[in-house]
This record gives C-alpha cells, sequence and structure tokens, in this order.
C-alpha cells in the first residue's frame, strides 16, 4: 500500500482494533455552516422585533402582552446561544475516521496488527523486524557497500511475508486450540494430530526464513566493525606525522607507542576482513533472495 495510507493506519491503531469487532463509522448528512449562521440571524432578528414589541406593550400598560412577548424573546436567543454547533475538530475526527475505515476495506488483508499475533509469532516477528532494522541503518549499506536498493525493496518485503504468514499461523493455531481445549475424541485426536503437525512445521519454516535474515544481519554487522574500525583507523593515521613531531620535539623515546607503526599494517588487515565480510553478506543475500 502507499507509504501515506500505511501511515495513516499506524497511527489509528484502535479504530482498527475496533473494525475486528465490527466497529463502523456512523454516515452523517455534510452539514452547511451557511444553514446554521442564517438560522441564527434569523432567530435573532426576531428576538430583536419581539423586544421591540415588548416595550410598544409596556409603554400602552399592556402587561401581559409585555411578559409573553418577552419571554418569547429570551427563548429565542436562548436558542440561539444554546443551538448545538459542529466543532471544526469533531467534524476533522470524522472525515478522519472515515478515511481509516475506507482504507482499512480497501487494503483488507495487506496489514497485520500486533494483535492478530499470538505470542510466539509477534516474538519471530520482532527477531525479523530487529534484522532488517540493523541492516537497513548499518554505514556500510548507507554508503553503498551492501546493495542499498535491493535492501530497500527485498528487506521489507520479507518481513512482511514474515508478518503475513505469522498473522495466517496464529488464526490456525488459536482455533486449533479453541477445539482441543474442547476435549476430543479419539477419532477426532487421530485428525487433529497430522493438523498440529502442520502448524509446527509452518511455525519452523516461518523461523527458517527469520534465522536466515539474522544470519544475513550478522554479517552486515560484521563489515560494519571493520567499517567502523578501518574509518577510525585512518583517522588516526592522518594524525600519525603530527604524533611523530611531537615526540621528536619532546625527546621522548619512540618506542614509547609502539603501536604507531601498526597502523598501515592494521589499516590493510580491517580492508582485508571489511572485503570478506562484504562478500559473506553478498552470499547471505542471495541466499536469503532464494
Amino acid at each position: 500500500m502507499p507509504d501515506e495510507i500505511a501511515e495513516l493506519l499506524r497511527g489509528h491503531r484502535e479504530l482498527l482494533l475496533g473494525m475486528r469487532k465490527g466497529w463502523a463509522p456512523v454516515r452523517r448528512r455534510r452539514y452547511d455552516p451557511t444553514l446554521g449562521i442564517v438560522a441564527s440571524a434569523a432567530a435573532g432578528l426576531a428576538a430583536l422585533l419581539a423586544v421591540a414589541a415588548g416595550f410598544g406593550f409596556f409603554l400602552e400598560e399592556r402587561y401581559t402582552s409585555f411578559v409573553v412577548v418577552m419571554t418569547v424573546a429570551a427563548l429565542l436567543v436562548v436558542g440561539v446561544l444554546l443551538r448545538p454547533r459542529t466543532d471544526a475538530e469533531v467534524a476533522r475526527r470524522r472525515a478522519q475516521e472515515l478515511d481509516v475505515y475506507e482504507n482499512a476495506l480497501r487494503y483488507e488483508g495487506r496489514f497485520v496488527l500486533g494483535e492478530d499475533l499470538d505470542e510466539g509469532a509477534r516474538a519471530l516477528l520482532a527477531r525479523a523486524r530487529a534484522a532488517v532494522e540493523a541492516v537497513m541503518e548499518s554505514r556500510v549499506n548507507a554508503e553503498g557497500l551492501l546493495d542499498d536498493v535491493r535492501n530497500a525493496v527485498m528487506l521489507p518485503e520479507q518481513e512482511w511475508e514474515i508478518a503475513r504468514l505469522l498473522a495466517k499461523l496464529s488464526a490456525l493455531r488459536r482455533e486449533h486450540e479453541d477445539v482441543v481445549a474442547e476435549g476430543l475424541t479419539p477419532e477426532v485426536a487421530a485428525v487433529a494430530e497430522p493438523l498440529g503437525e502442520a502448524l509446527a512445521s509452518s511455525e519452523q519454516a516461518v523461523l527458517a526464513r527469520v534465522e536466515a535474515l539474522e544470519r544475513y544481519a550478522g554479517h552486515v554487522a560484521e563489515a560494519e566493525r571493520a567499517f567502523r574500525a578501518r574509518h577510525q583507523i585512518e583517522r588516526f593515521g592522518a594524525k600519525l606525522p603530527r604524533y611523530e613531531e611531537l615526540l621528536a620535539e619532546s625527546g621522548a623515546d619512540s618506542s614509547a607507542v609502539p603501536e604507531l607503526g601498526r597502523l598501515t599494517e592494521d589499516a590493510d588487515r580491517l580492508e582485508e576482513t571489511l572485503r570478506d565480510s562484504v562478500t559473506s553478506a553478498h552470499e547471505a543475500f542471495r541466499h536469503l533472495n532464494g
């Protein structure tokens, strides 16, 4: 689904949960604020005319008529003040609820809520999500050392497929457990056992997908470590002449900092480690893609 729709649905989880229980927004006729303004103006004008007439009755000492007319005027004023007004925020919320409802129906089956998953499924999805985030947020991915374009497409697809399968697995597992909890006859138990095995087999297949993601993230983490270390060595190497200059000027024994001379060797080793780690990550990605 489009990113903006996904963000809309993510921000209204309670409404989506309500829809699972049968909630639907009440469709009201669109309110025209002009009608309210006209009605208020008419009532106000009528109240003013009633007050003017009332003063006329008062001057003519027609007190009964005066009381009746002034009471009508007061009721008109109170009616204007107490007339229900359509609150802009309420109207906006109703429109947004309708937007969420319509898009949830339109994209039904293309999103999963946390409540759709049982405890075991949520744990597996959390592992998959952590692996995807680790790869996508790595420097080696941002620097293009990995196939960042394919990562941006393939990894969210893998995460979604895992979430979709786990939602189906959770639903079937709940239904299976509900039936089993009622107590099974021997005949039904003979059928329920292979069904339970099918559920376990499906969970193992999803687990394999998650572990493949985690292996890929592990190779990326190793490349990330080598990349960061190489960058730090390069920063130290750029400052090496200043260290040597300080040692010479201070008359200190150059052997006091023996590690300085190993910077170039360390950088070479880290470069090789980084290349090996990136190669391993690419191999893991191809396996994941397969």
